[in-house]
């Protein structure tokens, strides 16, 4: 697909940001990998041969009666005894990389958790004998999902209603600006505490509940264009066309609004992030169990006796954030009219 002039010139603006432009990919790689966590990182064998049928316990349960077992639950494949049934039959085995997932426990620690690195897990483990780099990968993929889908229901949202307040201006626009300072007034932590006391939160709570408070962010951005652009010339001339005000919003003056939507969309994603780690960090997050880099800071503080739990999540957590602001460079300069390429 050929480029127009424009988007040419953001692109080579993009990629003569090298430190931006590395970093995109690299992100792009952890993400793609976390994905992956499944085949990465887990308790169930990628692969079993057993009396000459090929199995896929990473993505169907297989019952261990069904390699020669005594129960209808499902096979524990880390289990000595099922190995050595699947060894009776001249079978194999294919592990993940890491042969735990991200609630696995190891029985066989030989000391009190947490544990220190070892060879068998590699950063660790937590208080509960989790393995803690199978946790990092989910509660990396987890984060990332949680801040992509936040930051585009909430940019979208916001879109919407700063084009609203820009292109309508009026009543209109003293309206929607007064309900704005009072619901950006509201305590969201409170909100959250009381509301976590009532309801067990999960992941689609967490996003509702945040998604409320976290669309005001490119309001003002976008409403700024649009009450500048409103009264343009050819925006002018297409009303007097009889173009309809949803297409003049449209095709006229969002493409403008973009621009900066786009820049900041970036940072909203950083923000949105840290929002979620610093929920479960304090406890009202994602329930108990559940793979996250908040929790893991959390036994950090807690265990102040085991410091790779809290220098993992805090090193983790730094890459990644430090690789969005990064790519946020890179994209301000991408969209940045006084910006030129070498």
């Amino acid at each position: 697909m050929q480029l127009s002039p424009i988007n040419t010139r953001r692109w080579r603006n993009f990629r003569d940001n090298s430190r931006g432009f590395w970093s995109l990919w690299v992100f792009i790689l952890l993400f793609v990998l976390s994905l992956f966590a499944e085949l990465v990182a887990n308790d169930s064998p990628l692969l079993v041969k057993y009396d000459g049928a090929l199995y896929f316990p990473a993505f169907k349960a297989y019952p261990e009666t069904t390699f020669g077992g005594d129960f209808e639950t499902e096979a524990k494949y880390r289990d000595a005894f099922v190995q050595e049934l699947i060894a009776e039959k001249d079978g194999w085995i294919i592990w993940p990389p890491i042969r735990y997932s991200y609630r696995t426990i190891n029985y066989d620690l030989g000391r009190p958790a947490p544990a220190p690195p070892s060879t068998e897990n590699w950063l660790g483990t937590d208080d509960q004998g989790r393995d803690v780099l199978a946790r990092l990968i989910y509660g990396f993929r987890i984060s990332v999902l949680f801040g992509l889908v936040l930051t585009l229901l909430s940019s979208v949202v916001g879109v919407i209603a700063g084009a609203v307040q820009g292109y309508f201006g009026g009543k209109t626009d003293l309206i929607f600006q007064r309900f704005i300072e009072i619901w950006s007034g509201l305590p969201t932590l409170y909100l959250l505490i009381i509301m976590a006391s009532i309801v067990q939160p999960n992941f689609w709570w967490l996003l509702g509940i945040m998604l409320l408070f976290s669309w005001m962010a490119l309001v003002g951005v976008v409403r700024a264009e649009f009450l500048r652009a409103r009264n343009f010339g050819y925006v002018r001339a297409a009303r007097a066309l009889g173009v309809s005000d949803v297409s003049i919003m449209l095709r006229h003056l969002l493409p403008n609004a973009m621009v900066a939507t786009l820049t900041f969309m970036p940072f909203i994603l950083n923000g949105s992030i840290t929002t979620l780690t610093a929920l479960d960090f304090l406890g009202f997050g994602l329930p108990p169990g559940s793979p996250s880099l908040g929790e893991l800071l959390s036994q950090g503080k807690t265990n102040i006796q085991a410091p790779w739990l809290g220098i993992t999540a805090f090193a983790v957590l730094a890459v990644m954030l430090s690789l969005l602001i990064f790519i946020g460079e890179a994209v301000r300069d991408a969209f940045d009219p006084r910006k030129t390429f070498r």
